[in-house]
């Protein structure tokens, strides 16, 4: 995904999907990671044209729900409620269980006593869990299958 998306590369990453995020102007260097990582390009600009051997969708709307739709429609992509929130929406890692004592002094003491389940990013040590977030996320994906 080129640099024009990052709302929607993270929104993507929410919804599960591993989404690298390339923000060089070095074109080259993007198509031969797409290539190489056999991944589909989803760019805002117009100027880069055909390739062979690779998937590449122009997106087209200025808006993150329409842009959204057109992945999910273009690409057939399913959202499955199990793959939330299964990915760092800051690095993209795989997320990873964590024992809620581990977290004890890492998350605020009222998200603690009220939460579980933990989850964290081998890479950035970032720390989730499911909080309101989960029904605005689930309330977008039902927005997007209404239209």
């Amino acid at each position: 995904m080129t640099k024009e998306l990052g709302r929607l590369a993270k929104w993507l990453r929410i919804f599960g999907f591993d989404t690298e995020y390339y923000t060089s102007t070095n074109l080259s260097s993007l198509l031969i990671a797409a290539l190489r990582e056999n991944r589909i390009i989803l760019t805002r600009n117009s100027k880069i044209g055909r390739h062979a051997g690779l998937r590449i969708l122009k997106i087209e709307s200025d808006f993150l729900a329409e842009q959204l739709r057109e992945i999910f429609k273009e690409l057939n992509f399913p959202v499955e409620e199990n793959k939330m929130f299964s990915r760092c929406i800051i690095c993209n890692e795989a997320l990873r269980p964590i024992e809620k004592e581990a977290v004890r002094l890492k998350v605020p003491e009222f998200v603690y006593n009220t939460n579980n389940k933990f989850v964290t990013c081998p890479n950035c040590a970032r720390i989730y869990w499911q909080g309101t977030h989960w029904g605005n996320v689930k309330e977008t994906i039902a927005k997007l299958s209404n239209c």
